[in-house]
């Protein structure tokens, strides 16, 4: 089964139901004709930057924000508010602080958006670090977050 194929068919079935491990989404697939390893599924998990989100059966569930046309849901939206305490802005770098233990979801979030602006970025327990070209571009992607974030 090429990549890119499994790739769509993982997002058709996230999208669709409620997957919330690995070897739920294996089954999915077998049961769709695709056979593939739990390996596999679980290098496809991270290709596709899918996360978990608590779903409406009170289950945690794969989601990906390309499930959400125009960047970031509003859950999403929400959850970075939610978390994000401050954001500083260091020349051609971005100090994001969040609550203990949000680090992991901001990046998320922030990766998500795919500003071009941004080289890379590291998320620890409570903070994330934001690369930026340049010190101008650290500034504008500085505000838009403070935007996002409601500052």
């Amino acid at each position: 089964m090429a990549r890119n194929a499994r790739h769509t068919k993982i997002l058709e079935i996230i999208g669709e139901k409620e997957i919330e491990t690995q070897e739920e989404l294996c089954a999915e697939l077998a049961a769709q004709g695709m056979q593939v390893t739990q390996a596999t599924v679980s290098r496809d998990i991270k290709d596709l930057r899918l996360f978990k989100v608590k779903g409406a059966q009170k289950r945690f569930r794969y989601a990906s924000l390309r499930e959400h046309e125009g960047g970031v849901s509003e859950k999403l939206r929400a959850l970075f508010q939610a978390c994000v305490v401050k954001i500083t802005p260091v020349n051609n770098l971005i100090v994001v602080k969040t609550l203990p233990g949000s680090g992991a979801n901001a990046g998320v979030v922030i990766d998500g958006l795919a500003y071009p602006e941004v080289v890379g970025s590291i998320a620890g327990d409570d903070t994330v670090l934001l690369i930026c070209e340049t010190a101008e571009a650290g500034k504008t992607v500085s505000d838009r977050l403070s935007a996002l974030v409601g500052a």
